[in-house]
């Protein structure tokens, strides 16, 4: 028999491994926070171009802003890690961001202001400085955020140029007489006229369509708008019929095998630029005697005036239009009380 007994663990061998296990992870988790640190100091240490291309890779993957905005705001941004380099840090030099405050801001701005920027570029200037600023607090790359309380310079709203009802139904009837010779151009092109003034779609979400984004039925589009925000517009028999024709006779002439699912195609058979629906719109408006010069945004302001004076409420605009916030529609109200005022100017004896 073996009389050795079996050795009992002591409370302090029993908590040996979990006080192992226990430093173990503090070593971990201050391992795991020395990289964040360190990672965090070399990217507040980077060049302004490298600040910008990750500033415009937030706003590409991160926000889901449209490319024109990205381009715009990473100008703007750019413009103001020029100034606060200054004339003597050289361009490949590492810009560390803590000297951004807001001082140095409303200094920027007044800078551009005196180089002759309108109040409209000052305000989305600030407004890419407050995203910068607040995404560079947010990554480590700058202490504070130190465009929290910049304000924005109040921007002049001019009233957008829009065609009367009457030169939008000359346009129309224009785009369907050459429509009726058959050529798939022409086909596509009066259907983008047709759309563009039923549903008010920007001109980048109208060549984004899809053939599958079309729901006859309910003679819907399904959009995808700004912020890969979607949303749903509708049109009607007018444009129903020029996107049945467009269909059946237009787009298969134009498609070829390497043809994306778009539904608008280009003359080789790619998806229509929005270049070419600019120049498609530019022409159909020049066609009109005494129409303004318009571009497909002029269509768009005239859908959504249209609408409004024929007694549409302001929220449904707006969820057509896709506005986020009611104010921009509002615009819209304007230009129908600056209509009635004139017509009032004219007609009423005791105008």
């Amino acid at each position: 028999m073996d009389n050795r007994s079996a050795a009992v663990p002591t409370p302090r061998d029993r908590d040996a491994p979990a006080a192992e296990s226990s430093a173990g992870e503090n070593t971990a988790g201050g391992s795991t926070a020395g990289e964040a640190t360190a990672a965090a100091a070399t990217a507040a240490a980077a060049t302004a171009a490298a600040h910008l291309a990750a500033f415009a890779s937030h706003l590409r993957y991160e926000r889901a802003l449209s490319p024109h905005t990205v381009r715009a705001y990473v100008g703007d941004v750019g413009s103001l890690l020029g100034h606060l380099r200054g004339p003597d840090l050289a361009e490949d030099a590492p810009l560390e961001l803590d000297a951004l405050d807001l001082a140095g801001l409303r200094a920027w701005l007044a800078d551009e202001r005196g180089r002759g920027a309108s109040r409209t570029t000052l305000a989305r200037r600030a407004a890419a400085a407050r995203t910068f600023t607040a995404w560079a607090a947010r990554t480590g790359r700058a202490p504070t955020d130190a465009g929290a309380r910049l304000a924005s310079p109040r921007a002049h709203r001019r009233l957008p140029e829009v065609l009367r009802t009457d030169q939008a139904a000359a346009a129309l009837a224009a785009a369907a007489s050459g429509a009726a010779e058959g050529d798939p151009v022409a086909l596509r092109d009066h259907l983008l006229l047709e759309l563009l003034y039923a549903t008010g779609v920007r001109v980048s979400e109208l060549c984004g369509l899809d053939v599958d984004d079309v729901d006859d039925g309910r003679r819907t589009l399904r959009v995808l708008g700004k912020g890969a925000k979607e949303r749903t517009v509708v049109f009607g028999a007018p444009a129903a019929a020029a996107l049945d024709t467009w269909r059946r006779e237009g787009r298969p002439a134009l498609a070829v095998p390497s043809s994306p699912p778009a539904l608008l195609l280009g003359a080789r058979g790619g998806r229509l630029d929005p270049r070419i629906a600019r120049k498609v719109v530019h022409d159909a408006a020049g066609a009109v005697p005494g129409a303004p010069d318009i571009a497909p945004h002029g269509l768009r302001h005239s859908a959504a005036t249209h609408l409004l004076e024929g007694g549409a409420d302001l929220r449904s605009v707006q969820e057509l239009l896709g506005h986020a916030s009611p104010a921009t529609t509002q615009l819209y109200t304007h230009v129908s009380a600056e209509r009635l005022r004139a017509i009032h100017d004219t007609a009423h004896p005791r105008a």
